[in-house]
């Protein structure tokens, strides 16, 4: 496994790079359309290579771990063939999904109890076992157990859970080293970078990370409620401490604009269930900007959807599908808003590879938050 960085805009720090992996190339920035149990909503895996055109997807080790279980994935050689999918594979770690589940659980120095949200059943995730775990999964890329603070969070509460999350990928790692891939292709473990919205402890999270010399890093706890300004300051300044050799993978962000200005900040890789849950309830990202296509305004628009990612189609046929709870609508609608997304990211590259990305992103960055 291999990243190659290949070249840095001259007025921004964006990069353009290429991450090699045994199940094929990955050409950054990139956006990871989110598949948390082993699909891609309303997304079939033609769609994700043909149309979407996705380099890697997301698994999620905790939705993984309690179905199908990891039993099943080891007994059908791991997640890639249980899907059928020969392209490269991250996995959460699971650490946001127990953030999450705050009512569900009980965190220890040792690791995490919870109750699964499906059947009520208690489980414990230790950073030993989430190792193992993904391990099984046989993810390509998987993540360091972390513990994710809610935000707002107390200074006290954010220094104590990032420490927590240090010691915790120290056995990680500990773990990751002294095991072998169990079906056959390299894994790359990523560190996580926590520290609430704290200047100071996201410093010290990111020098700790880099110490470790992973194959690359993840900024996590970014994206839970705070104001972007706030996401995209902390982003920049660890970016400046995180090696530049790396991978850097923002956890869960974003909306277009996010993305594009945390690619200006020296941002590689990125995840976010946005395309496809907007898309579910409507809403569709375009390069002129956002609609509800549930707005009566486009009832006798009979021009394309969008002309580049869904141009056989009108706005007021897909309108019409969702006023009918037709699935087709839902379905079409991810397919635009993930086709968007993967070209924004491709655009992004072009630019960075052109020295022109510092003067096209404020243009994009406008249309993109218009409301057509």
């Amino acid at each position: 496994m291999k990243f190659e960085l290949q070249h840095t805009d001259t007025g921004s720090k964006a990069r353009a790079g290429v991450l090699n992996t045994d199940h094929g190339q990955i050409q950054t920035p990139i956006f990871m359309p989110v598949g948390t149990i082993g699909s891609v909503k309303a997304i079939n895996f033609d769609q994700l290579k043909n149309n979407i055109n996705a380099q890697i997807i997301l698994g999620n080790t905790y939705h993984l771990y309690l179905r199908p279980g990891t039993e099943v994935l080891e007994a059908a050689g791991g997640l890639h063939k249980f899907i059928n999918w020969d392209r490269p594979i991250l996995t959460d770690s699971g650490g946001y999904q127990v953030y999450s589940l705050a009512e569900r659980r009980k965190l220890t120095e040792e690791g995490a109890k919870f109750q699964s949200h499906i059947d009520g059943s208690r489980h414990m995730f230790t950073p030993e076992n989430v190792m193992d775990i993904q391990r099984k999964i046989g993810a390509d890329i998987i993540m360091g157990f972390d513990e994710c603070p809610p935000y707002p969070s107390t200074y006290q509460y954010a220094e104590k859970s990032m420490h927590l999350t240090h010691r915790w990928l120290d056995r990680c790692i500990q773990r990751f080293d002294s095991t072998e891939p169990l079906y056959g292709y390299e894994q790359a473990l990523f560190p996580i970078l926590q520290g609430s919205t704290f200047a100071d402890l996201r410093k010290q999270s990111a020098e700790y990370i880099a110490s470790k010399n992973a194959f690359g890093n993840a900024i996590g706890g970014l994206s839970v409620g705070e104001p972007h300004e706030i996401m995209y300051e902390l982003t920049d300044l660890v970016c400046n401490i995180l090696p530049a050799d790396k991978p850097r993978y923002l956890m869960g962000v974003g909306t277009p604009d996010n993305i594009l200005e945390c690619i200006a900040l020296g941002v590689d890789m990125f995840d976010c269930v946005m395309p496809t849950r907007n898309g579910r309830n409507g809403m569709l990202f375009t390069a002129e900007g956002f609609i509800n296509i549930k707005n009566k305004k486009w009832e006798k628009d009979f021009s394309a959807v969008d002309a580049t990612h869904l141009p056989q189609h009108s706005k007021a046929y897909l309108r019409h599908l969702f006023m009918a709870g037709e699935m087709l609508g839902p379905q079409l609608a991810s397919l635009q808003n993930l086709s968007f997304y993967l070209w924004l990211v491709g655009e992004a590259r072009k630019h960075i590879q052109a020295n022109t990305f510092s003067t096209w992103k404020p243009v994009m960055v406008q249309k993109l938050k218009t409301r057509l």
